[in-house]
């Protein structure tokens, strides 16, 4: 199922079917990509299983840190879904007040890859195109047109 307002035509050859932007900070998405893995919404599994194996995955990060106010703005790292199912990761985590999780995740070949600036390629993808296209990222997890996965693994991998 393309994302909306895709070309099927737009798709690079050894592109998967479908990809996925997942909102997380660049710190996480370092971590995340260091152990071949991703988890969203704090461990949540409803937009996990929202992804197939072979479907593509960026992360995009709006900050260095959860909760920092600076602003960062950078897509930090890509691969694609290497699992059939999200799996209940093994430690446990602290979320303060709300006690602790054990969190859903799921495996992701990541590629070795840099950060691409969102103002450098912002202006290409069809993602930011949308009116208002960044109040979908409060979601955690938005499709992303195949075409735009090509265009940032292009960019990061450069």
């Amino acid at each position: 199922m393309p994302a909306e307002d895709e070309d099927p035509s737009r798709k690079a050859p050894g592109s998967p079917e479908r990809a996925w932007l997942g909102v997380v900070s660049a710190e996480h998405a370092r971590h995340a990509s260091r152990h071949g893995w991703i988890q969203l919404n704090h461990g949540d599994r409803r937009n996990l299983a929202r992804m197939r194996r072979g479907d593509g995955f960026v992360c995009y990060s709006p900050t260095e840190r959860m909760g920092d106010r600076a602003k960062l703005r950078a897509f930090t790292a890509l691969g694609v879904i290497a699992d059939d199912e999200p799996y209940l990761a093994d430690a446990v985590m602290n979320m303060g007040a709300k006690g602790t999780v054990r969190p859903w995740r799921r495996a992701v070949d990541f590629d070795d890859v840099h950060a691409a600036d969102l103002r450098a390629v912002g202006a290409d993808l069809v993602l930011t195109q949308r009116p208002n296209w960044g109040y979908g990222l409060r979601f955690g997890l938005v499709p992303l047109a195949v075409a735009d996965f090509a265009l940032l693994r292009a960019a990061m991998e450069g």
